[in-house]
């Protein structure tokens, strides 16, 4: 059974690792095999990647859409995450279940959960400054 991703006007989705970005007008596409598929708003650049948690999804994300160069960002993502546990003990619950996903290969429900995790870092950072 086909995608179905209905594309709002200039909205951009990476399909199999393409950038691919729609014209003046809402369109239509229908992915009749199975390669990965994000979404604008699910999509982190390099540079909005600053902070720990967005660093841990960026490199999920590249893992996702890149999968020839999985040693590298396999690497970087325990990295991430061993600082990332260091710094917020509490997290090692949802770390856990990111990465169960990441070693089973599903990347896209990793980075489901690691969108929970970004919120969680966010509370912790506002706690901390109140």
């Amino acid at each position: 059974m086909a995608l179905k991703i209905s594309l709002k006007t200039n909205e951009k989705v990476i399909i199999g690792g393409a950038v691919i970005r729609n014209g003046k007008s809402r369109s239509d596409l229908f992915i009749e095999n199975d390669v990965p598929v994000l979404r604008e708003k699910d999509i982190l650049s390099e540079k909005d990647a600053d902070t720990l948690g967005k660093r841990i999804y960026f490199t999920i994300q590249l893992m996702y859409i890149d999968n020839s160069n999985l040693k590298l960002y396999h690497e970087k993502y325990w990295e991430f995450v061993k600082n990332f546990v260091d710094a917020a003990p509490s997290s090692l619950g949802l770390i856990d279940q990111i990465n169960e996903n990441i070693l089973c290969n599903k990347y896209y429900q990793a980075l489901k959960l690691t969108r929970e995790l970004i919120e969680y870092e966010k509370e912790i950072i506002n706690h901390v400054r109140n």
